[in-house]
């Protein structure tokens, strides 16, 4: 007898449905085709023993299964309760009507418990296209696929409950989620907070600019100056996620396998933050079978990178076209991959190895070069993908002690929703393109049109500092988000003016 059941592969962000197919019948082998890993293979050793250890037969028959498309290399776990009902329905151990309803995804412990997996944002996505009834899959899964909508998710913990539910014995109650309510909980209070911040009031003016428009920015300066506290409180002004970039968000965690403690729709933008340890596949993403690396999984968010020019080489030189592109492609023999990376990168760095070149009131005992070739390790084609440049100086005893008002991240934020607003509108035409920093060189000709007076500083900057086109595009970019801030329809001068002096590092006299 041949029984169809349905399931689901994940390749990159996007899922494809697999359709097994199991027939029984006279002989006494088990075939599995379909190309299974060995994780699928071992699947016969798992169902065997789940069945016996709730009074049911493991057929002593000839079963052949077929995981179809055919092509495509089938991982993990998860198909061991679809394997399972089809062999059972097959069998007529489990009489039923209901199986080509259902998208169906496990993993089976050899008494029948049914074990979390990951991936399933994608994969419920994919199902309610393709017109699925619902999913049965693991309790702790749930909630995540019953972000979708449309769908009747049940969330089951043991092979028992499953053949009853299908066999129409017992009833299972659909799980839901009220993602509205979830998503306008999101801004309460932050543990971080720009008003912990004494002085650095030009560090504060820069990512209001650099949230405001999405901007890459670096942060250099002695160690203990409040280079990575800043970096922490950025997030607490960028601007809540739109539903669809949540969405988007999520899938990528869920494939990661990132969604176990904060089960359900991601609601806050991510901030990553990797050790300077990190591999370049561990920070891109790769592997045998390819996973997101923590530039996809700070897609709509924040990778934060401390100490830059301690990073490998190789790791830095990596990012540049993702930053370029905003994706990640990672291409093997027989297939390719893509996962999003549209980020906001936030460095830091010390000026120097002892980090107190450039210090008001500390000496520096780096010798003659040894600045510039520590300043070296981070590449002039990678500082051309940073927007803003900024000098980091210590805080002053006065500053520190001080009792004036200091803005919290609430003010500033609605600044910078203020400003996503103009630019949103600007950009409504285009899917693509949400902030000033995502423009391409047509609409860099079309919406950072600079007067004579503008082109007169452009150029004599470009020859002073001799920057590079991309940079020029940058100061654009930068100047427009300045002048967005300013409810300027025009980028007047000083704002390329401010623009320009976020270009420190461009400086061939920066270091002496």
């Amino acid at each position: 007898m041949l029984v169809k059941t349905y399931s689901s592969a994940v390749f990159g962000i996007d899922a494809t449905t697999i359709t097994i197919e199991v027939n029984v019948g006279q002989g006494i082998n088990f075939f599995l085709v379909g190309l299974p890993d060995n994780a699928v293979k071992e699947s016969q050793q798992r169902i065997k023993a789940a069945l016996k250890n709730n009074n049911l037969n493991f057929p002593g028959k000839e079963i052949t299964i077929n995981m179809a498309p055919a092509d495509i290399r089938k991982e993990g776990s998860v198909y061991d309760l679809p394997i399972a009902l089809g062999i059972l329905a097959a069998s007529e151990q489990l009489v039923t009507q209901r199986l080509q309803d259902f998208i169906i995804l496990g993993e089976l412990s050899l008494d029948g418990q049914i074990q979390p997996m990951k991936g399933v944002l994608p994969i419920a996505v994919q199902a309610r296209k393709e017109g699925f009834k619902g999913m049965i899959l693991p309790a702790a899964n749930a909630n995540e696929a019953a972000i979708v909508g449309e769908l009747e998710v049940y969330g089951v913990e043991t092979l028992r409950e499953v053949i009853d539910f299908l066999s129409g014995k017992t009833e299972l109650q659909a799980v839901t989620t009220d993602i509205e309510a979830g998503f306008s909980q999101h801004f309460t209070k932050e543990s971080a907070d720009f008003r912990d911040v004494k002085g650095q009031e030009n560090i504060k003016r820069a990512f209001e600019i650099s949230a405001s428009g999405g901007h890459n920015v670096i942060l250099i300066g002695p160690p203990g100056a409040g280079k990575s506290m800043l970096a922490k409180r950025l997030p607490t002004i960028l601007p809540p996620m739109t539903l669809e970039e949540a969405l988007e968000t999520t899938k990528i965690h869920s494939v990661a396998g990132k969604t176990k403690r904060q089960p359900g729709l991601m609601t806050e933008r991510p901030f990553r933050k990797p050790h300077h340890t990190v591999s370049d596949v561990a920070l891109i993403g790769g592997g045998s079978y390819p996973q997101p690396g923590e530039i996809s999984l700070a897609h709509n968010g924040v990778l934060f990178l401390d100490e830059l020019p301690e990073y490998k080489r190789q790791v830095l030189e990596v990012m540049r076209q993702p930053l370029e592109d905003r994706t990640v492609t990672i291409s093997r023999a027989k297939f390719t991959v893509d996962y999003p990376a549209s980020i906001m990168l936030v460095a830091a760095m010390n000026p120097c190895p002892c980090g107190y070149y450039n210090h008001p009131e500390k000496d520096c005992s780096c010798g003659s070069g040894v600045v510039q070739k520590y300043l070296n390790r981070v590449s002039g084609p990678l500082l051309d993908r940073i927007d803003l440049h900024v000098e980091v100086v210590p805080v002053s005893y006065h500053e520190l002690t001080g009792e004036t008002a200091i803005e919290g991240s609430r003010e500033i934020r609605e600044r910078v929703i203020a400003t996503r607003l103009i630019q949103e509108k600007r950009f409504g035409d285009d899917l693509a393109v949400h902030c000033n920093a995502q423009m391409s060189s047509k609409q860099i000709r079309e919406f950072c049109t600079i007067d004579e007076a503008g082109s007169s500083i452009l150029k004599r900057a470009m020859d002073q500092l001799g920057l590079s086109a991309r940079a020029y595009d940058r100061i654009l970019k930068v100047a427009r988000t300045i002048a967005d801030i300013d409810r300027s329809v025009n980028i007047e001068a000083m704002h390329l003016a401010e623009a320009i002096q976020y270009r420190s590092l461009d400086r061939s006299a920066w270091a002496g």
